[in-house]
């Protein structure tokens, strides 16, 4: 049984680096287009006049470098008519083009940096592509490309209940820039939307495991408890590069390395439930991004051999023979 997926792929990060670089591109035109305004001739007003023979020639395509900017563009006191402009004439206009130069260098560095991660999405959204082409889903796995939130969660409870549920919630994160600048590739979602999966419905007795982020301990132990859960132990992925050496990541305050699923537990252990099996600690290789490593997976299933197993948010990386996996990825 062959799988598929439809990925219509993350055009928002892509579509914001695209329209933060052509409000910087307009920006430098206008800054330019006031410059040109400045050292035009104003024949209402004598006293002003000008005489600026090297005037800016018109400007087309993009100017992505300092290199691009014409050189007639850097004034020159012996290109005025001292006779006819005034020394606080003269002062205020060589300011202004200080000023204006100043801008537009900024102006050209962020469109620089910003051309940069356009061709890196454009290169990445490639990949995917070609990602996408290659996938082919384990045989027998069940994949539900669905919105978790309005999802028909009381017929999938009414078919089975579920012995094991995994769930890595799309934390909002905590401040505007908490990741220095890497690209999120999915939607962020409130608390109050994650505390509204009826998870309770799906699971009488079993385990959870719930990826929580470094802000987000407090309202993943909050949230566990609301479900119906006792928090019985927890898991750390300490993430290695392909050379086996830790991958740190970015952080606000250090340098993220690892990250932590918490364990909890409801009613009684699933049938055949076997206790003292793997490690809570995972030493495996960051592959791409919100990919778990595959040990998670290989511990549950020999936690509960033959169970019933359930991921919630989950994506075609991690998709398995014999889980049902929902998410709005797949």
């Amino acid at each position: 049984m062959s799988h598929n997926p439809q990925d219509s792929g993350d055009w928002q990060s892509e579509f914001l680096t695209f329209s933060l670089y052509r409000v910087s591109h307009s920006k430098m035109r206008k800054y330019l287009d006031i410059m040109d305004h400045i050292l035009e001739s104003d024949s209402t007003n004598p006293k002003s006049h000008v005489n600026f023979p090297l005037l800016l020639k018109p400007r087309v395509g993009k100017m992505s470098s300092r290199e691009s900017t014409p050189s007639s563009i850097l004034m020159d006191r012996d290109d005025f008519d001292e006779t006819t402009v005034s020394d606080g004439t003269l002062k205020s206009l060589l300011k202004q083009e200080s000023e204006l130069h100043l801008q537009i260098d900024a102006l050209q560095i962020e469109i620089a940096t910003l051309e940069e991660k356009l061709g890196k999405q454009e290169k990445g959204d490639e990949l995917d592509e070609q990602d996408l082409e290659e996938f082919e889903a384990p045989e027998w796995c069940v994949p539900i490309k669905a919105n978790v939130m309005n999802f028909d969660w009381d017929s999938l409870a009414a078919e089975v209940q579920f012995d094991v549920i995994v769930t890595d919630p799309p934390w909002q994160l905590a401040t505007h820039a908490p990741t220095r600048g890497v690209a999120i590739a999915y939607q962020q979602l409130p608390d109050i939307c994650i505390e509204d999966i009826p998870v309770p419905k799906l699971q009488k007795n079993g385990f959870i495991f719930i990826w929580v982020i470094n802000n987000k301990y407090a309202k993943a132990f909050e949230l566990m408890e609301k479900w119906g859960y006792t928090y019985v132990d927890d898991i750390t992925w300490v993430k290695q590069t392909v050379n086996r050496r830790m991958a740190k990541g970015h952080g606000y305050y250090l340098q993220h390395a690892k990250e932590t699923c918490l364990v909890g537990k409801k009613g009684e252990d699933p049938p055949g439930c076997r206790h003292s099996v793997g490690s809570d600690v995972i030493f495996s290789e960051r592959r791409g991004q919100s990919q778990k490593p595959e040990e998670l997976y290989e511990l549950i299933e020999e936690l509960v051999p033959d169970g019933k197993y359930l991921e919630i948010f989950g994506r075609k990386n991690n998709l398995r023979d014999y889980w049902v996996t929902i998410g709005n990825e797949l």
